[in-house]
């Protein structure tokens, strides 16, 4: 699977110190984020999240976007959590362990643009 740096990813990594500007592409090997044969991340960890997005269909900085959107409206506007929580679309993109806050799971930094819009036009609006 392909890979891209959504935002420079500068710090500790498996293979120690990198400096990887933004677009910088990488591939997932056996779970693990890759670039140059070095490993980076495990994919599903929280620098995956941060700084890598999925592009195997060429939309990893489109889905960056997206995601960097939705969190930024939920932590400016609490309010917009509520439409959250109501829908049940958005309950496939919820970690289940956590019965009374949310936290986004690995699928939804994954999830597909046309899901993505789905959300951020539910969060972005006043209604």
């Amino acid at each position: 699977m392909k890979y891209i740096v959504y935002k420079r990813f500068k710090g500790k990594a498996i293979c120690g110190r990198v400096n990887l500007p933004s677009l910088t592409e990488c591939h997932m090997t056996d779970g693990v984020i890759c670039c140059g044969g070095r490993p980076l991340c495990v994919a599903t960890s929280e620098n995956a999240h941060n700084y890598f997005m999925r592009n195997d269909d060429g939309m990893g900085m489109i889905r960056g976007n997206l995601i960097y959107l939705i969190k930024g409206h939920l932590s400016r506007h609490k309010d917009r959590w509520e439409r959250v929580w109501a829908d049940e679309k958005c309950h496939e993109y919820r970690r289940k362990e956590h019965a009374d806050y949310w936290l986004w799971n690995h699928d939804f930094y994954n999830a597909a643009i046309s899901e993505l819009k789905y959300i951020y036009d539910m969060v972005k609006t006043d209604r």
